[in-house]
């Protein structure tokens, strides 16, 4: 899969339930019908919609620790809390399961971010505290994760 761009707001209903901005959907036509994996973030309370080829690929990465280690199995456990298999439905919505949905503080506003190769999900509030609590430090973090590269890559 292509990487994923653009950053969406959209609504949640009472249900949970939110409509797939259009151009993400567009994007994402190609995998719909093999349905996504929905999962709480690691680092932020936010929730991860993987394609589900992405989350096999993810998969198959996690299958390799051994669970003789109380540190893999520690980490699987957590990992994998919460993780709900979920579909877009013909109207285009996906669901967000109740405890997903306490987990990330969403509400009514959301916003779906690309990550790449899969997409997170906020509550607009706690993204956009989350982008501007992050700004200041942007300069430094950018230096660190694509600056120290060795080789020359062509990325300015």
């Amino acid at each position: 899969m292509n990487s994923l761009i653009g950053t969406y707001e959209c609504k949640a209903d009472a249900k949970g339930r939110l409509m797939l901005p259009a151009a993400l959907k567009k994007q994402l036509a190609p995998v719909l019908q093999n349905g996504f994996v929905l999962k709480r973030a690691v680092f932020q309370t936010c929730l991860e919609l993987y394609p589900m080829a992405e989350w096999e690929v993810l998969m198959q990465k996690v299958n390799k620790l051994n669970r003789f280690k109380k540190k893999n199995n520690d980490f699987i456990r957590r990992f994998t809390a919460g993780v709900k298999m979920v579909e877009v439905d013909v109207s285009g919505r996906l669901l967000i399961p109740k405890d997903l949905t306490v987990f990330a503080n969403i509400s009514k506003n959301i916003v779906m971010s690309s990550a790449i190769n899969i997409v997170e999900i906020w509550d607009k509030d706690k993204y956009e505290q989350t982008i501007d609590d992050a700004t200041v430090d942007f300069a430094d973090l950018a230096e660190e994760v694509m600056g120290q590269d060795e080789e020359a890559d062509g990325i300015s």
